[in-house]
């Protein structure tokens, strides 16, 4: 693979600390140049004054000290003066070895499954949880609702619409061959009765009968046509019963409709509180019905109509979820708000969760440790040498002229000292 190139690729804030390194950088080479000076200009002033001693004596340790480390914190980035002294450009030279390094001190003191518990254990991840998701600030949780949608809306186009409809219609069918509906229609009948909910349903039945008899008048009238005696037809009488027949029917209808406490009515009611009992205890008829839910469910129609329901669920929750207006970023922000609540509230949802984000960590520890590890290590290695000595010297490079400071500091204290304890002897 082709080794990065040196260019910078550095986070925010990287710029400042490259600026202080190199500020640092030239407040120790000045200083250095500065003892080389006063070197100079004090040797020529010995013969004076023996206070130009000390000073020529510390100018001169504080020279070496500085140049030693100058050549220290150089040699770990670079050869110094450009010349291939051995042991120098250590990182460079080692950039795969320290690599390795980094990666296995990771997978050492951090990857590890107790050293994961143990941080893990101190962590209340569901609290911090719920306290993001309350907090005033909506944009974060906007840029989540937001990015929810999307994802959903990409999912939904992205699997396949007629695999995904039958994969629910399968899990609707399981569910509900489950359910014995028979003693469900059975309840929901009785407790409409008792309530009187019924009767406006009882109306429009009887409505829509009598609209049904007027559509098929002369359906009724060939009926009793043809079974009329040859008498009756010769005579024209079957005319006479047909009509009379339809004007009674329609008379009783009539009748049931405006009188709520016609016998009719009651006959009609006895027949439903019948059925909703046995819907609840009659095992033929619960058996009936589930014959007829067994027929529903397998019925083809009934599949292809679900098809078609489905699409229409799946396009709607495609176009909502793509329309910043619609409510579904509401409902879903509401509903990111109220299991924040429930996360900052409730100890025993927090035990849970909490629970299951240590053993989830402790599992991408024990599991992909390596393999996180090696994604360091084969990241360092893909870096060139540039790179490498760039992003360390940027990040440890100030505190690295602090020590060619302090080096000369040092150096120049030690020479005056040994100066002083010759002069005196």
């Amino acid at each position: 693979m082709k080794p990065l190139s040196s260019q910078p690729i550095e986070a925010a804030g990287s710029d400042l600390l490259v600026d202080r390194a190199r500020t640092m950088r030239i407040t120790a080479t000045l200083m250095l140049v500065a003892m080389a000076g006063i070197f100079i200009v004090t040797h020529r002033l010995l013969d004076l004054h023996p206070a130009w001693g000390y000073v020529n004596a510390f100018a001169e340790a504080a020279m070496v000290g500085g140049l030693a480390d100058w050549f220290a914190v150089t040699a770990l980035f670079r050869h110094p003066l450009g010349l291939p002294i051995p042991h120098t450009a250590i990182i460079p030279e080692n950039k795969d070895r320290i690599a390795d390094t980094m990666a296995q001190f990771l997978r050492t003191n951090f990857l590890t499954p107790q050293v994961v518990a143990r941080r893990m254990q101190g962590m209340n991840v569901a609290q911090a949880a719920g306290d993001f998701l309350v907090a005033p600030g909506t944009d974060t949780r906007s840029r989540i609702t937001g990015g929810a949608a999307e994802l959903m809306a990409e999912v939904l186009e992205s699997l396949d619409p007629d695999r995904l409809g039958i994969q629910v219609r399968t899990g609707l069918a399981s569910q509900a061959t489950k359910i014995d509906v028979a003693p469900l229609l059975g309840r929901m009948l009785e407790g409409a009765i008792t309530d009187k909910r019924h009767m406006p349903l009882m109306d429009g039945f009887i409505r829509w009968t009598g609209l049904t008899l007027e559509d098929n008048e002369e359906m009724v009238r060939d009926i009793i046509h043809q079974r009329a005696n040859a008498v009756l037809r010769w005579t024209g009488l079957d005319e006479r019963i047909s009509g009379s027949v339809l004007d009674g029917l329609y008379r009783l209808l009539a009748e049931v409709l405006v009188d709520p406490e016609h016998p009719l009515r009651g006959k009609i009611e006895e027949g439903l509180e019948k059925l909703a009992s046995d819907l609840q205890t009659d095992p033929k008829t619960r058996e009936r019905v589930e014959e007829i839910k067994r027929d529903l469910l397998e019925n083809p129609a009934v599949a292809e109509w679900w098809m078609g329901v489905w699409e229409r669920i799946r396009l709607s929750l495609i176009r909502r979820a793509r329309d910043p207006n619609s409510a579904l970023g509401g409902e879903m922000r509401k509903g990111l708000a109220e299991l924040g609540k429930a996360l900052q509230h409730d100890p025993r949802l927090q035990r849970q969760i909490n629970l299951f984000a240590r053993r989830t960590a402790v599992g991408i520890a024990t599991r992909y440790g390596e393999q996180i590890v090696q994604l360091v290590s084969e990241t360092v290695r893909r870096w060139d040498a540039t790179t490498v000595t760039d992003r360390i010297e940027g990040a440890v490079g100030r505190d690295l002229q602090f020590i060619r400071i302090n080096g000369t500091l040092v150096g120049g204290l030690v020479g005056l000292t040994i100066h002083a304890v010759i002069s005196l002897t």
